[in-house]
């Protein structure tokens, strides 16, 4: 059985959400989210970066939530959420599933670790700004191709639609006035995933 270390809010979200859909058992184990456990050896030999997730298959050990997602596709997906190799979907769905980490999730990480580091008085309003700014634009480029199709990769759900799902996610918490309205029927479909239900009350 998968071990999930979780903690909520966090990127293991992505990796939940992926066995509800594949209907694959884990099991999830609770993270301390302190920062002071989080730098204790003993969790910075699951993650050296003191983040979470980590992910135990079989014995191996995984700290990075993409991977994890296209370990679990790898494995034991069989076909399923992702189009097949060596096509124009294949390479659009590897385009949203980086897009959802390295475009869309990376500002939204930096407003929490800016309000994390710096008390509420001492925070840089144009700091914030630039960084809401650049979600904002993320969130267009999203709704630009789900007006057009209800998944982003044409009318089939994939985990491109998980990876930039949990994105929407906290976007939708810590940026809720940069979503435009175009995004709205896109996001809410995703919300009414059973799937996605469940994996939010973990």
């Amino acid at each position: 059985m998968l071990q999930i270390y979780h903690a909520p809010m966090t990127r293991s979200l992505r990796v939940i959400w992926l066995c509800e859909e594949l209907d694959l058992p884990y099991e999830v184990i609770p993270v301390d989210f302190s920062p002071e456990y989080r730098a204790t050896p003993e969790w910075r030999a699951l993650n050296p970066t003191g983040k979470v997730p980590v992910m135990i298959d079989n014995g191996i050990t995984m700290f990075e939530s993409g991977a994890m997602v296209q370990h679990l596709l790898n494995c034991y997906g069989n076909g399923r959420l992702e189009p097949q190799l060596r096509t124009e979907d294949h390479a659009h769905f590897l385009q949203w599933c980086w897009f959802g980490e390295s475009t869309l999730a990376r500002p939204l990480g930096e407003i929490v670790n800016h309000r994390r580091e710096f008390p509420k008085d001492q925070t840089i309003p144009a700091v914030l700004t630039e960084m809401a700014n650049r979600v904002e634009v993320s969130l267009h480029a999203v709704a630009q191709t789900t007006q057009k199709t209800n998944w982003l990769i044409g009318d089939t759900f994939t985990a491109a639609d998980i990876m930039v799902g949990y994105s929407l996610h906290l976007a939708s918490i810590l940026t809720p006035d940069r979503m435009p309205a175009t995004l709205e029927t896109y996001w809410q479909r995703l919300q009414d995933r059973p799937s996605y239900q469940k994996t939010i009350i973990v």
